[in-house]
C-alpha cells in the first residue's frame, strides 16, 4: 500500500470512529398517497406561525404545491415561496431564499421538489442560522454546527433521497464548482412521502432519479463504512429498485410503484448518508458544475463504468446485490454475479432511454474534472479501491466516448 493510499484509509477510519459519537436520528416520515395534505394542520400544532417554501418554478407552473399552500392558507400558517432554485442551485439561490427567510421572519422551511430544492433549503436555513459564516466556509464535514429552524422535506422524485440525508450539494457558479455541505445537522426534522406528487413526472425524470437511488445504494454498499443498519437499507433499496424503477418509468401512474420508489429512495438515503459515496457522485458533481448535467443523469451513466474500473475489489460485495436484485443464483461465483449486476444496470439504462455517454464532456477539461473529483473523493470516501487522477481521467474518457460492452 501506497503512503497516500495508507493516508486515505486512516482518514476514513478515523471518521468512521468519529461517526459513532454523531446524531444519526432519521426524520419523521408521513406516508402514503395524500399525505401531504396532513402536513400543514401538523405545522399549525407545532406552533409554527410563518414558513419559508423553496421550490422551482415548474412545479409552480404545475401547480402542484395548489393543495399544500391552501392547506397552509386554511391552517393559519403564513407562507412565502421561493420558486427560483436552478438544477444544480447556486450559493446564489440560497442566499436569495436565505434573504426572504430572515425578511419575512420565517420559523420554519418546506422543501418541496427534487434535490435541487431540497438543497437549496438546507443551504439557506443553514446559512440563516449562520450569518457570518459563507456557504464556502461550511464546505466539507460539520462545519454548519447549529441547529436549523424545522426542517419539511417533501420529495416529487424518488431519487436523491435528500429528505433523509445528512448532505447538501451547491454549485459556485464563478468557479463552476458543485461541493457538498455535510452535517448532521442539516437532516430534515421531518419527511413527506406522499406517490400522488411524482405521478406526473416525465419517463426519463423517472429514470435517472432512479437510477440515482440505486447510485446511492450501491456506492454506500460497496464502500468500506458500511454497517449491518446500510448493509440491509441499501439491499432492501436495490430490491425494491429492480422490482419497481421500469413499472414506474413504463407506466407514471403506477401508484404501488412510485410509493415503493419512493421508499426505496429514501432507504438508499439512509444508508449512505451515513456510510458515504464515492468515485461516482465525485465524478457527477464535477459534470454537474461545469456542464450543468443533471445529477440523476450524471450518476446513472457514470455507475457502470465506475463498478468496472473497480474490478475484483467488488465482486463480493456486488454479489450480495446481485442476490438482493434476483439476479444471481448458486451456482454462479462472486465474480459472475458482480459482472451480471453491471451488465443489468447497462441494460436498465438501455431499456429506458439513458445514454451510455456523455459526448457533451470536452476533451480539454477531463484533466480538470479527474483533479476535482480525485481531491472530493480522496481521503474522505471510503471506495472499495483507491484511484488516482489518471485513472478518474481514463473513466472519464469512456464516460465522453462510450464503451460498448
Amino acid at each position: 500500500m501506497s503512503a497516500f493510499n495508507a493516508y486515505c484509509r486512516a482518514h476514513q477510519l478515523a471518521f468512521r470512529a468519529l461517526a459513532r459519537f454523531l446524531d444519526w436520528s432519521q426524520p419523521r416520515v408521513f406516508t402514503g398517497a395524500g399525505s401531504i395534505k396532513k402536513l400543514p394542520a401538523f405545522i399549525h400544532d407545532k406552533g409554527l406561525e410563518r414558513v419559508l417554501v423553496v421550490t422551482d418554478k415548474e412545479l409552480m407552473r404545475l401547480r402542484l404545491l395548489d393543495s399544500l399552500l391552501e392547506g397552509l392558507k386554511n391552517a393559519g400558517v403564513e407562507y412565502f415561496v421561493y420558486d427560483e432554485t436552478r438544477p444544480n442551485p447556486t450559493i446564489g439561490n440560497a442566499e436569495e431564499a436565505r434573504r426572504l427567510f430572515v425578511e419575512n421572519r420565517c420559523d420554519s422551511v418546506i422543501a418541496f421538489g427534487g434535490g435541487s430544492p431540497m438543497d437549496c433549503a438546507k443551504i439557506a436555513a443553514a446559512r440563516a442560522v449562520n450569518p457570518k459564516k459563507t456557504v464556502p466556509q461550511m464546505r466539507g464535514q460539520l462545519k454548519v454546527g447549529k441547529k436549523l429552524p424545522p426542517l419539511f422535506a417533501v420529495p416529487t422524485t424518488a431519487g436523491t433521497g435528500s429528505e433523509t440525508t445528512v448532505a447538501a450539494v451547491i454549485t459556485d457558479p464563478e468557479t463552476h464548482e458543485k461541493y457538498a455541505v455535510n452535517d448532521p445537522k442539516l437532516r430534515p426534522g421531518y419527511a413527506v412521502l406522499d406517490p400522488e406528487l411524482t405521478t406526473g413526472l416525465p419517463g426519463s425524470v423517472t429514470a435517472t432519479t432512479g437510477m440515482d437511488a440505486l447510485t446511492h445504494a450501491v456506492e454506500a454498499y460497496i464502500g468500506r463504512s458500511n454497517t449491518s443498519d446500510t448493509r440491509y437499507n441499501a439491499e432492501k433499496a436495490v430490491k425494491m429498485i429492480f422490482e419497481n424503477l421500469e413499472k414506474a418509468y413504463n407506466n407514471g401512474s403506477d401508484i404501488e410503484a412510485r410509493n415503493n420508489m419512493l421508499h426505496a429512495a429514501h432507504y438508499a438515503g439512509i444508508a449512505f448518508t451515513r456510510a458515504y459515496v464515492g468515485y461516482v457522485h465525485a465524478i457527477a458533481h464535477n459534470l454537474g458544475g461545469i456542464y450543468g448535467i443533471a445529477h440523476g443523469l450524471a450518476n446513472a451513466v457514470i455507475l457502470p463504468y465506475v463498478l468496472d474500473a473497480f474490478g475484483s475489489s467488488v465482486y463480493v460485495s456486488l454479489a450480495g446485490l446481485a442476490d438482493a436484485a434476483g439476479l444471481g443464483n448458486d451456482a454462479m461465483t462472486s465474480e459472475k454475479k458482480a459482472k451480471a449486476f453491471i451488465a443489468e444496470i447497462r441494460e436498465m439504462n438501455r431499456r429506458m432511454n439513458i445514454p451510455d455517454a456523455l459526448p457533451q464532456i470536452k476533451e480539454e477539461d477531463i484533466p480538470l474534472i479527474a483533479g476535482r473529483a480525485e481531491k472530493e473523493a480522496n481521503p474522505l470516501y471510503p471506495v472499495p479501491k483507491i484511484l488516482n487522477k489518471d485513472e478518474l481521467a481514463s473513466i472519464i474518457k469512456k464516460i465522453k466516448e462510450g464503451d460498448q460492452q
